[in-house]
């Protein structure tokens, strides 16, 4: 029987540069798998891709090891944010209240 195979991308933005690598895997095949596949460990041998945060089109996958591919999906591989979203928005937000004050 022959086996149905499907057309995937994977996508890793480092701080430096980003990656995005297109693959062929069979129906079936899970999220984990086709990262495993895809090469993305020989660009980024750094990146655990055993239990790294993923997600498709920015939803995060919550088990990657069940979800399974579709035709055309993106996995998108997350790196740890560095300072939370809120509070650099919360530093901005006093800073700017602060320039505007002076400047009255």
């Amino acid at each position: 029987m022959v086996e149905l195979m499907i057309e995937v991308e994977v996508v890793y933005a480092a701080v430096d540069r980003q990656v995005l690598l297109c693959l062929t895997v069979p129906t079936g095949t899970t999220v984990r798998a086709a990262l495993l596949k895809s090469g993305m460990a020989r660009e980024f041998p750094e990146l655990n891709l055993v239990d790294c945060p993923v997600g498709i089109f920015g939803k995060v996958i919550v088990d990657p090891d069940t979800r399974l591919m579709q035709a055309g999906d993106r996995i998108e591989i997350y790196r740890p944010l560095l300072a939370d979203p809120k509070e650099v928005r919360r530093l901005r937000a006093v800073k700017a209240a602060e320039a505007k004050a002076r400047n009255q």
